[in-house]
């Protein structure tokens, strides 16, 4: 491979319709932002577009950071992507695994239109996904081991559609092992209860629904226009407003809007916060917690600092309970 394929491959995102920066999709979030200024808010085209491309925000330290994170991450998930657990073999152990269960009968439900079952299909990927994102997300604020990596992300202190790339490069194979997980259960579940007749609604080569996604906006929950939808909808769909909070400073956006494009989990597990009205937002960490949120080595040897430090601490209280068990025997 020569250098000009090993940069493409570094940027191939941009050109993947899979991946939410692909260009297509950026150009369509432009879009609705400008609509929204102008159409929803009242904005001057001009100052519709001087607010779309705020140079403040697109090239602020924290964004050119989040550019060299991107970089360099794509550089690690070429090393690592071979080592990691395959959907392949996942699915493979879990199709086997049903064929040993007696009271299960394969293709049970093959009986079932080919509409119906790729209805069906199309829709348990994106739910399984979305809630194993909604879970995994969740986690990394609940327990300090993973919120040692995710803070990373929540460092920025500007959102730009790149900001979905500022995570720390172990974040990046937990949450790629999930991916592999959720599909690789929901996949031959599918293929085991309903036979051949598995396939998949796509545009693009992209599931319909993540293709919808991405097309309404996704990039701008990852930005500085702050989209609010209806509060019934607000319920179901997690709008750019609604994200932005939660990259929020303020104590009371702690822990809400886990959601990645459903927020009917934050529903159901009281996490949900509703976007509020001309809210201006501080992002990045409390005080307790920042540090220099543009320094690439502060971002990628903190985090391990700080797990290296937990883990000491609790063999230290574990040894400690031993000690004074001991005693009292």
């Amino acid at each position: 491979m020569d250098l000009f394929d090993q940069i493409a491959a570094v940027f191939a995102d941009f050109a993947n319709p899979k991946k939410r920066v692909f260009f297509g999709y950026l150009a369509l979030s432009v879009l609705i932002a400008l609509t929204w200024l102008v159409c929803i808010r009242k904005t001057p085209l001009r100052a519709a577009l001087a607010r779309v491309f705020d140079r403040k925000v697109l090239l602020s330290k924290s964004s050119l950071a989040d550019c060299k994170i991107f970089v360099i991450n794509r550089l690690f998930t070429f090393l690592i992507s071979p080592l990691l657990l395959s959907q392949v073999a996942i699915a493979t152990a879990i199709y086997f695994f049903l064929h040993g269960q007696d009271f299960l009968v394969p293709a049970h439900f093959s009986g079932l239109s080919q509409g119906m079952v790729v209805a069906l299909f199309t829709a348990a990927l994106f739910v399984a996904d979305d809630f194993s994102k909604y879970l995994v997300h969740r986690w990394m604020h609940r327990f300090p081991l993973l919120w040692a990596l995710h803070k990373v992300h929540h460092s920025a202190t500007t959102l730009t559609p790149v900001t979905v790339y500022r995570v720390h490069p172990l974040e990046g194979v937990l949450y790629t092992l999930r991916g592999v997980a959720a599909q690789g259960t929901v996949i031959p579940v599918f293929y085991y209860l309903f036979g051949d007749a598995v396939s998949l609604y796509t545009v693009v080569g992209v599931n319909v629904l993540v293709f919808l996604f991405h097309v309404t906006g996704s990039n701008l929950r990852h930005s500085h226009i702050s989209i609010r939808y209806w509060p019934w909808l607000e319920h179901i769909l997690i709008s750019p407003a609604q994200h932005q909070l939660h990259h929020s400073v303020a104590e009371r956006h702690f822990d809400k809007n886990f959601g990645a494009a459903l927020a009917v989990w934050d529903w159901l597990f009281n996490s949900l916060h509703l976007s509020e009205t001309d809210q201006e937002l501080t992002f990045g960490l409390d005080a307790s917690e920042r540090s220099s949120a543009d320094s690439l080595k502060v971002l990628y040897l903190q985090p391990v600092a700080d797990i290296g430090r937990l883990l000491r601490r609790r063999l230290r209280s574990g040894f400690g309970f031993i000690r004074r068990t001991f005693r009292r025997a």
